[in-house]
């Protein structure tokens, strides 16, 4: 009697003990699944991250040689377009002044402009002349010009026009401007395709 107690009492132990080890393994298992979802989603979570910072920095660093690249290229064209004027500037500026600076020049200017002013429609013209060719221009403008045109042309001298002048109808309605400085302008227009192609090749 005692020894199937002794056995019963041993059966119930181990079968109690089995089942208590199959549960705690149950468990251990389970921990150590869930352990591995979490380190999976903590994985996959933490390569989201590093992969948006990656492209985040990818599109910083295109915007920035974007912004690089422009900047160098207006740099440049803004370099070139002060070459150019400096040419130009210095190709046309002691021409340009020389010549609308000599009487005989000037002379033959007005009076294509004038005659070409009175044969399309007859007005009084009144014209502007730069002060400096006062003495050689006042009795050309009285006698030969006012001459050609019948009197209807008065003048002014200004100290304002270095070289050229400016002519156009009594009642001020328009004027045609050839100072030294419009002349320069209009030369300049012509002379930058080839100056940019002297200098750049283009």
């Amino acid at each position: 009697m005692q020894n199937k107690l002794q056995e019963l009492t041993d059966k119930l132990y181990n079968e109690g003990l089995s089942k208590g080890k199959e549960e705690g393994e149950a468990l251990l298992a389970k921990a150590k699944a869930e352990a591995a979802e979490i380190v999976a989603a903590a994985k996959k979570e933490a390569a989201g991250i590093i992969s948006k910072a990656e492209n985040e920095a990818n599109d910083f660093k295109t915007k920035v040689a974007g912004d690089v690249k422009m900047a160098a290229s207006q740099s440049i064209q803004a370099t070139r377009k002060d070459i150019e004027n400096l040419v130009v500037m210095k190709m046309t500026a002691g021409a340009t002044e020389k010549a609308l600076s000599d009487e005989a020049f000037v002379k033959e200017i007005i009076k294509a402009v004038a005659v070409k002013f009175n044969a399309e429609e007859a007005q009084d013209l009144d014209v502007i002349l730069p002060e400096s060719l006062k003495a050689g221009l006042e009795p050309f403008v009285k006698n030969e010009l006012a001459s050609i045109l019948g009197g209807k042309i008065s003048a002014s001298f200004s100290k304002k026009i270095a070289g050229g002048f400016t002519i156009g109808p009594k009642d001020g309605s328009y004027f045609i401007s050839l100072t030294d400085e419009t002349f320069k302008e209009l030369v300049s227009e012509y002379l930058r395709p080839v100056t940019r192609k002297l200098l750049f090749g283009e």
